[in-house]
């Protein structure tokens, strides 16, 4: 049993090994370690056509890349206080 996050380069381990898999018709596991907008862009491989799924390479590797550098949690972060503050402001219009 793992304990902890995995490191940066079991992550590249895994993201290479998932990418192998939706490549060859697979679709990519779950509690890989790896965030939600890496799963969602290998999904789009795994779900596309096989001629088309070459093409969405990129950006799988594009996701990744905002996994290791942290931009994917730093937006995600952003939306989510977006989120509560425009759910602060719906509640204090409906007081008002």
């Amino acid at each position: 049993m793992r304990h902890g996050w995995p490191t940066d380069q079991e992550l590249r381990q895994i993201f290479h090994e998932e990418l192998e898999r939706v490549l060859a018709g697979g679709g990519p596991r779950s509690c890989t370690g790896l965030d939600d907008d890496t799963a969602e862009a290998l999904w789009a491989i795994a779900s596309a056509e096989p001629a088309d799924r070459e093409a969405l390479v990129p950006a799988a590797y594009r996701a990744f890349a905002g996994q290791l550098d942290g931009s994917n949690a730093a937006r995600w972060n952003e939306d989510l206080e977006r989120w509560f503050e425009e759910r602060e402001q719906r509640r204090q219009g409906e007081a008002g």
